[in-house]
This record gives structure tokens, sequence and C-alpha cells, in this order.
């Protein structure tokens, strides 16, 4: 259950990243809530998983989804471009979060 609220965690740091660019500076409101609500419950399922999943695996899991979703949704709105170095990078990624579940 652990690891399922750290994955969930790790889609609401994607979510409050992209919605603190969206923000402007705090200037749209409807986005700098979205903001506010996703980090709370983000650092809150990064603290609850870290309660039994080691601090090293739950960062680095928690980040590297974020940081994944995060990327995807950039590129997907068409802020970003994929390349395919892009895309070598980023299946290495998640390929070394998959790892750090494997081994932990």
């Amino acid at each position: 259950m652990d690891w399922l609220i750290l994955i969930a965690a790790g889609v609401m740091e994607a979510v409050w990243a992209t919605a603190l660019a969206a923000s402007r500076g705090f200037r749209r409101p409807v986005a700098t809530i979205v903001f506010v609500v996703g980090l709370a419950l983000s650092m809150w399922g990064l603290a609850h998983a870290m309660l039994t999943i080691e601090v090293g695996t739950a960062y680095a899991v928690w980040v590297g989804i974020g940081a994944v979703l995060t990327v995807l949704v950039a590129i997907v709105r068409g802020d970003e471009r994929l390349t395919v170095a892009r895309a070598l990078l980023l299946v290495g990624l998640v390929g070394s979060v998959v790892g750090l579940k494997v081994v932990s």
C-alpha cells in the first residue's frame, strides 16, 4: 500500500510542478490553488511512504515519477519537444526507478 501511495505522491508532484508553471508567478488563482493542493498531497504521500520505504529509495522514486510525468505533460501540451535523446533519457530514468523498486 505504501508503494501505491508513493506512486500517487509522484503523480501529484507532476501536478504541482505543472500547476506552478501555469500559475505564472502565482498570478492565476486556479493554477495556484491546484499547486498548493498538489504540493500538500505530494508531500503527505512522500512522508507517509517514508515510514516504511527507505528514504533514498522513496525520494528517488518520487522524484523520478514526478520528473518523467512533468516532461511528458509538457510534451503533450506542446511546450517541449520530444527528441530521440530525451526519449532515451526518460526510458533510462524509468528503468532506474523500476530498478530501485526491484532491489529494495
